[in-house]
């Protein structure tokens, strides 16, 4: 993936132009359009990543209230899988949550933004897309909550292999038939639940040393207890925050100072 990005936003936006100059002094090239549907779908040769400045939005103007960008985006992101990064206040990225699934954003940050932040979590993406797919750590996620298993694609997505599977019984015909190296596994699912899943996959020769992390809500002694028998690499909660679950996950596979 070259240094490309799609800076979303009006051009008579000082900040807008800010991050657009900062953004070029990392070397990316930047191409600008407005914040309408109509300027996005006409922007040629579209790059993977995408930056919408939602600070110039006007809550009392349906024409500069982004709503049909932001429609439009929800839409096409399913479509062309960009990586799309928010830049806003929190009544912003509120406003936004309401037409542009959050679970489809890989990154929100707050306004004023730094630049070089943002530039550093460009390149991540640009330096995981250089690598072919059978070059990326494969995860496979197994919850039978749907919105949680596309937030943890989206979140993961830029530097893994992601696939997703919503039951038990789902993840253990996948796993019959792909290796990964990494099961991120729900505890509560109808069925089969997470314990029994493991024990499957402990009892299965060609599986019983595959990595397993438990991704779930339940915290209490006892569940933990319950599967500490069965080795899985980790526990972790749902309620922690994105950025100490992706770092427990690069921890894993590439140590401590990942």
């Amino acid at each position: 993936m070259v240094k490309r990005v799609l800076l979303i936003g009006s051009p008579k936006s000082f900040m807008v132009n800010a991050i657009a100059r900062g953004l070029q002094n990392e070397n990316y090239e930047v191409i600008q359009c407005e914040f309408t549907a109509a300027a996005i779908d006409s922007v040629e040769d579209k790059p993977p990543l995408y930056v919408l400045y939602l600070g110039d939005l006007n809550f009392d103007d349906a024409e500069m209230s982004g709503l049909s960008a932001l429609k439009y985006l929800d839409e096409a992101i399913d479509r062309e899988h960009f990586f799309l990064y928010e830049v806003g206040n929190n009544d912003e990225l509120s406003y936004a949550e309401k037409f542009l699934s959050k679970i489809k954003v890989t990154e929100t940050y707050q306004r004023p933004i730094d630049v070089k932040m943002l530039a550093e979590d460009l390149d991540m993406a640009v330096e995981s897309n250089k690598m072919g797919d059978d070059q990326k750590k494969k995860i496979l996620v197994v919850d039978d909550d749907g919105t949680m298993l596309r937030m943890i694609r989206t979140w993961l997505s830029v530097k893994y292999r992601v696939y997703m599977a919503s039951s038990g019984k789902i993840a253990l015909t996948f796993l019959q038939n792909n290796k990964v190296d990494l099961v991120l596994l729900d505890y509560m699912m109808p069925q089969m639940d997470g314990p029994e899943v493991l024990k499957q996959i402990r009892m299965d020769d060609n599986m019983k040393e595959l990595p397993v992390m438990f991704l779930t809500s339940k915290s209490d002694k006892e569940s933990v207890i319950t599967v500490a028998a069965l080795r899985p690499e980790k526990y972790l909660l749902k309620t922690m925050p994105k950025a100490k679950l992706i770092h427990a996950i690069d921890e894993f596979f590439f140590g401590p100072y990942a």
